[in-house]
């Protein structure tokens, strides 16, 4: 593409998320490369006080079909980072998974790359430039990023963690994907304080990866978290490793626990999650058909990762991937109404 219908496509991209923010409650994302004010964010958002009252009364752990419908998605939303696996087709897969999330209420353009538009990233693309991208996400919409990693594309989250903590170097720059370069800038203004920080050291919301080692391990691209892959940064809050109970592909199976087991390295809170052997390390993304069922939708939503063998899900379900679906989904649920809480919060100190 030329640079002047690059120029055209950045600045047509701008204005589409203008008039989808405008109509969904979301934070304006600000022109191309105009850089937000100290404060703007937080006071851009056209939200209803009713909206702001439901959303801080919401419990994180118990968010039902109803609070996500008519009070999260009426409010701040995270920016949804998908990544696929590294062979074609599977970002299909991942694909499927986007549309599990819509069909169970996430906004899709907060699913979407805010320039190409796309559904899922790639984990052969430079892990620093998508570091780059998640600080100027949260730079423009004040509400941290969530990652969501298959296969080679959970390797890549975890790079993506680390090069946020620095452990690579401790100089990143911004990634504007409206345009489709970096900025010549290491530094954000925090939406939230007002004030200048470094990317070094941004944090997401919460991210997971399932299906993670292996083979792909061995691919250059992957070597410099070679050492570090299971050991995850203060750049999360909440971060989960999912493995299969027997995975070919990613080497997995009974009795290596010891190798395949994630670990802070710092204060992220960690868990590990078992999915049951049956399930297929190519297929576990492909959950889209479990949101078109009512009955299933409710049985995801009052999931509980604390109390998983209390109930049971749809027989006709059992083996279609759906306590996968239902865990990152929980997960997504408390994140999201936790970050929302975050901004609301921060726009109330900001008013005062």
């Amino acid at each position: 593409m030329n640079p002047h219908l690059a120029s055209r496509f950045a600045v047509a991209a701008a204005l589409g998320f203008l008039v989808a923010a405008g109509a969904s409650g979301q934070a304006p994302v600000a022109a191309p490369t105009e850089r937000p004010v100290p404060g703007g964010v937080v006071k851009s958002i056209a939200l209803d006080a009713s909206v702001e009252e439901r959303i801080l009364a919401l419990d994180p752990e118990h968010i039902t079909d109803t609070d996500v419908r008519s009070t999260l998605a009426a409010g701040p939303t995270p920016r949804i980072m998908l990544f696929h696996g590294g062979v074609y087709p599977v970002h299909l897969l991942m694909e499927s998974f986007s549309r599990f999330l819509t069909g169970m209420g996430y906004p899709e353009e907060r699913i979407r790359d805010a320039g190409d538009g796309s559904l899922s990233r790639s984990p052969y693309e430079g892990s620093d430039r998508q570091a780059g991208m998640i600080a100027w996400y949260y730079e423009r919409e004040g509400v941290r990023p969530i990652l969501v990693g298959h296969s080679q594309g959970g390797i890549q989250v975890v790079k993506i963690l680390h090069e946020l903590a620095g452990s690579f170097g401790d100089r990143l720059r911004v990634f504007n994907p409206l345009t489709g370069e970096f900025e010549e800038r290491t530094t954000i203004v925090d939406p939230l304080t007002g004030r200048e920080r470094s990317i070094v050291g941004v944090s997401v919301a919460c991210a997971s990866a399932v299906g993670t080692g292996g083979w792909a391990l061995a691919l250059p691209i992957h070597w410099m978290v070679l050492s570090r892959v299971r050991s995850i940064p203060d750049t999360v809050d909440e971060f989960t490793g999912y493995r299969i109970g027997i995975d070919f592909f990613a080497w997995d199976g009974p009795g290596l626990e010891g190798v395949k087991t994630f670990y802070a390295a710092g204060k992220a809170n960690v868990r590990n999650v078992t999915l049951p052997a049956e399930y297929s390390h190519v297929f576990v993304p492909g959950t889209a058909q479990l949101a078109e069922d009512p009955a299933v939708r409710d049985w995801i939503n009052a999931f509980d990762p604390d109390n998983p063998a209390e109930t049971s899900p749809p027989q006709e379900y059992a083996a279609s991937n759906i306590m996968w679906a239902a865990d990152v989904w929980h997960g997504i649920k408390r994140h999201w109404t936790l970050e929302a809480q975050r901004f609301v919060r921060a726009r109330r100190a900001a008013a005062h």
